[in-house]
């Protein structure tokens, strides 16, 4: 935003409370006239006038200051009982607000007061001032006397209001002109001065033509856009509301949203296009409303950041510190809900950073640090979520010490605490009655306040993180939802009952065939687990963890010969996965709390109304991964020892993509190179050349068939058949690969045995115990015509990430 820009939201902030002030005014007089002096109406009436005396005088408005400081001395005598409430002094009042009223008209039209002659006001204002005795009907005073009291009012000029000269305020129409590239800002500038100089005639349109910046049919025009635009004065554009109407207002979009997902059930399967049609309207006639009620709801978390400069310097003063705080994306914005629940957490964790994080000056310098330490706040939206980082430059945490304290306080055994690593280690400060302080203050020591913390984010869909460097400083990352009162989610089903998932937990979904689902779950610690992409998921089966029954799992006897549905799930940083009976759809949901009969019960968060008018309870993710036991030390503790396994190792693993060909051909790509995943219905490919293509994001994209171009690769899809296609991208353009099937993603160590004349296939490595052949895709594209290609060649370097 440029200064002009920003001098012109000032200037229309100042008018547009200014003119609400005035407004509030004019009944606030003819109360005080007719029911007397009271401390709270005289202190309204007197802040209305000192607000616009005070901020008129940065912007430059000296005759408006003049006047409205005049008001200002006669309130402040009437506020003090030195003066009684005549009808004489509520008409001069008046009359001061309708003079007012006048200049702010003038200085939104043409940028400054006018040239209306205010001495009688203030006169009359200055006369009411001085009491009874002061005025007499023969005028003993002559007028120049009394103009000559008034000019020696304790009225500071301008220049003594604003040390720096004041912004250039801009005309309306002299905007409009800019904005249409007529004139430039020095000629409006220049047009002002001379209006200055000769007074009220002519107007800044007439200067600018006379002095041929621009012609008269552009100021006649300027003139129409701005008549057509002003709808009474810049007040008009802006209202308040009470927070209480907005929030009925988005329970009824809540209900509304609620009636449209039960019309797009109840019209899904109709053949009528009208309805069809009218429906279609209706959902996104509701979406658009939706979102706009949703942000009336919106505000910035610079509202709570506001009050920790204050914060940080009373405690550091207390502390014996130096820190300084910044603050980056405090225009960041979110529910008013969230903004209210998040407030006491992060003032916990700045005060916990100050005085825990930063370390005293001596001890700074000691370790060639600035004696000052630094405070960081940030936040940004990121993936529908907004992101909090609360990052310290002090000491750090040392995990082996805080391993040493959970066991002194009895939180758990030096053997447990043995096996944790220093990532595990760090989430310790969240347990209740943790503490590192060496003395309780009144600051902090008692171990209360960090796991109050944690568990008021969890509360409101949020998760908390810490990671932390020996001598560099702490962060803590805070990820919270936008809102809370429509949020989206996954529709499942198990035990017969229909159940939503927050989507913000949700990584991915799986889907195993029987017989595959009796090989790949295994049971450690008498626990299923999957093993997914070499990592071992716990899994944990919705029915039986709610008590609606047990079902086997693949590999037990008794087991149905059925897909296994696996929703994969995050939180506290563990990932685990919900095994359900089937995988419904994703929708918005409108939350709606739980009774007092089922708060208690940690694995539920709210119920939602579904599309058949049915209730569908809401899951609380962290409380059902509690309930199941996959946050318990046993977890922990398979996740200690499989990390342990990793680094025992000592291989390095990379990330591939399998697919395969045929029967039993398999072959993989570094996942890194690829872009993404796609199918293609056959009538959708079309011929140009050599190369079957297809339309793909604007771009004309080559499909390679490898079973065409490969020795050995042979393909059994039908010809019918969807294509599985993986997209590859270069630059601006993309290259799809025709496979058979895509069969997973992987992570392990892997040794590529190399050919002698490496091509397309750069060689073969045993991948889950089969021998698979590695693509280099990037060989592959290099030989595509060049016709294709945006650029001229691709890069000459055949670098792979692969280890051989």
């Amino acid at each position: 935003m440029s200064d002009l820009d920003e001098a012109n939201d000032i200037l229309n902030e100042f008018l547009v409370e200014s003119y609400e002030g005035l407004d509030q005014l004019d009944l606030d007089l003819v109360e005080l006239e007719q029911s007397g002096v009271t401390k709270d109406l005289i202190g309204r009436v007197f802040r209305c006038v000192h607000t616009i005396k005070g901020t008129c005088g940065f912007l430059g408005f000296g005759v408006l200051e003049s006047v409205a400081h005049v008001g200002e001395n006669l309130l402040s005598k009437v506020r003090d009982g030195s003066i009684a409430v005549t009808p004489e002094l509520t008409s001069a009042l008046l009359r001061l607000n309708d003079a007012l009223r006048a200049m702010l008209v003038e200085i939104e039209e043409h940028g400054k007061e006018g040239d209306t002659d205010h001495s009688a006001l203030i006169l009359t204002l200055v006369r009411l001032a001085d009491g009874p005795g002061a005025h007499s009907d023969d005028h003993h005073a002559s007028d120049a006397d009394t103009s000559n009291r008034a000019a020696e009012e304790p009225s500071p000029a301008p220049a003594a209001s604003a040390p720096e000269a004041p912004p250039i305020v801009v005309p309306p129409l002299g905007q409009i002109l800019m904005n249409s590239g007529e004139v430039s800002l020095a000629d409006v500038a220049a047009a002002m001065h001379e209006q200055e100089l000769v007074g009220s005639p002519p107007r800044v349109g007439e200067i600018l033509v006379a002095r041929g910046s621009t012609s008269a049919a552009a100021v006649k025009d300027a003139l129409d856009t701005q008549q057509d635009a002003r709808t009474g004065n810049v007040s008009d554009g802006s209202i308040r509301v009470d927070v209480a109407l907005l929030d009925r207002l988005m329970n009824l979009v809540g209900e509304l949203v609620l009636a449209r997902n039960q019309i797009l059930q109840c019209t899904a399967s109709t053949a009528d296009s009208t309805l069809l049609g009218t429906t279609q309207r209706l959902n996104l006639i509701t979406s658009e409303l939706q979102e706009g009620v949703m942000k009336t709801r919106m505000q910035p978390i610079g509202n709570v950041w506001s009050k920790f400069p204050r914060v940080v310097r009373d405690l550091a003063v207390t502390c014996g510190k130096q820190v300084t705080i910044q603050m980056e994306g405090a225009e960041t914005e979110l529910d008013k809900t969230i903004i209210e629940a998040i407030k006491d957490p992060l003032t916990h964790i700045v005060r916990n950073s100050v005085d825990h994080g930063i370390e005293s000056p001596r001890d700074r310098v000691l370790n060639d640090k600035s004696p000052e330490g630094r405070l960081l706040l940030r936040a940004f939206h990121e993936g529908g979520q907004v992101n909090i980082e609360i990052t310290d430059d002090g000491a750090g945490i040392d995990p082996a010490r805080l391993r040493m304290k959970a066991v002194e306080k009895g939180l758990m055994t030096a053997e447990a605490a043995a096996r944790l690593s220093d990532r595990e280690s760090m989430h310790l400060i969240f347990a209740a009655g943790f503490s590192t302080a060496a003395k309780v203050t009144n600051v902090s020591g008692r171990g209360v306040g960090m796991d109050v913390v944690k568990t008021n984010i969890e509360k409101i869909g949020g998760t908390v993180d810490v990671t932390s460097v020996i001598g560099a400083g702490t962060t803590l990352r805070i990820k919270i939802p936008l809102t809370l009162a429509i949020i989206p989610g996954l529709i499942i089903t198990s035990g017969k009952e229909r159940f939503a998932i927050p989507q913000v937990s949700l990584l991915e979904l799986v889907r195993i065939e029987h017989e595959e689902a009796k090989q790949r779950v295994e049971m450690i610690y008498d626990s299923p687990v999957y093993r997914l992409r070499g990592k071992l998921l716990p899994l944990v089966h919705l029915t039986q963890t709610l008590g609606l029954g047990r079902q086997p799992w693949p590999h037990e006897p008794g087991a149905i010969d059925q897909p296994l549905n696996i929703v994969v799930l995050q939180t506290d940083g563990i990932s685990f996965g919900l095994v359900v009976d089937q995988i419904n759809d994703t929708e918005e949901i409108v939350v709606k709390p739980l009774g007092k009969q089922l708060k208690g019960i940690a694995a539920f968060a709210g119920a939602t109304i579904m599309g058949d008018g049915k209730v569908a309870l809401i899951l609380d993710v962290h409380g059902l991964a509690q309930r199941a036991g996959v946050l318990t030390g046993d977890r922990d503790r398979q996740a200690a020892d499989q990390r342990n396994e990793q680094k025992g190792a000592g291989e390095p693993t990379q990330t591939l993509l399998l697919f395969g060909f045929g029967g039993t051909h398999r072959m993989a790509l570094p996942l890194s190179e690829i872009a993404r995943l796609e199918e293609f219905a056959p009538e959708t490919v079309e011929r140009t050349g050599r190369y079957d293509v297809v339309q793909y994001r604007d771009r004309i994209m080559p499909l390679v068939r490898l079973s065409e171009i490969l020795d050995g690769v042979t393909s059994n899809a039908a010809a019918g058949d969807m294509l599985q296609v993986i997209v590859y991208a270069y630059e601006d353009q993309y290259v799809g690969l025709v496979v058979d099937r895509i069969l997973d993603i992987v992570e392990s160590a892997v040794t590529v045995q190399r050919r002698r004349r490496a091509g397309a296939v750069l060689g073969s490595a045993v991948i889950q115990d089969k021998v698979t052949d590695i693509l280099d895709i990037r060989h592959l594209v290099h030989h595509l015509e060049d016709d294709f290609l945006t650029t001229t060649s691709l890069s000459d370097s055949r670098e792979v990430v692969l280890h051989g």
